[in-house]
């Protein structure tokens, strides 16, 4: 081994391995001591927040509305039913307000209280705002549950809506299969008839000649 490899090999020993081990070690910790992080895939603009920078009814009211605003953008928005929203749907008011109140007013209205929160976290849940009888809190939560009424509305009317689709469709296929059938039978029975009369006709003929004979 000549003296420029020894010298390769401990640089590699002494200085790189420490080094190395030093900041993976530093990489876990941080990982493992960093505050885990929200994230509403409905609701990008939320961006990743917190976990304890929120209250337990927060997080879960803003839970139910990235799940429900989930559902009702596609199905107000994929007005095509592909699977998706592009150019090809046609946007509807629905659609719209629907995007405005998770992109815009979901995201505004959680960053005010964050900054009330940041100020003082007891102050924003505790104290009452000047001029109102709620505190920070309460007055987030009244926002979030007034959207989460107003999309549990949309997702009722669109049940409603379908399931009347469902029934027309049903009433016009019993229109179309079902009558001709009833008017093929009540043919086959007219026809039946005059058969019939035709024949006792016929006999009633052949009879009144033999009582002549």
């Amino acid at each position: 081994m000549t003296q420029i490899t020894a010298m390769l090999v401990m640089f590699v020993l002494y200085g790189v391995l420490p080094a190395a081990g030093l900041y993976l070690g530093y990489r876990g910790i941080k990982k493992v001591t960093a505050p885990k992080m929200l994230e509403y895939k409905a609701m990008p603009q939320l961006g990743c927040i917190p976990e304890k920078s929120l209250p337990v009814d927060v997080k879960a009211a803003l839970s139910q509305i990235n799940e429900k605003g989930e559902k009702l953008r596609l199905i107000y928005g994929d007005s095509n039913n592909d699977g998706k929203i592009d150019d090809k749907d046609a946007v509807s008011e629905a659609y719209i307000t629907i995007q405005n109140l998770m992109d815009k007013h979901v995201p505004q209205a959680v960053a005010d209280y964050r900054r009330l929160h940041d100020l003082d976290g007891t102050l924003a849940d505790n104290t009452k705002i000047k001029h109102s009888d709620v505190t920070g809190k309460e007055a987030l939560l009244d926002i979030l549950e007034t959207i989460n009424t107003q999309f549990d509305e949309l997702l009722n009317a669109s049940y409603h809506q379908d399931g009347q689709k469902l029934l027309a469709t049903n009433r016009y296929l019993q229109q179309r299969f079902d009558n001709p059938t009833v008017k093929t039978d009540t043919q086959l029975l007219d026809n039946t008839t005059k058969i019939e009369q035709i024949e006792k006709l016929a006999d009633d003929t052949v009879n009144n000649k033999d009582m002549r004979l």
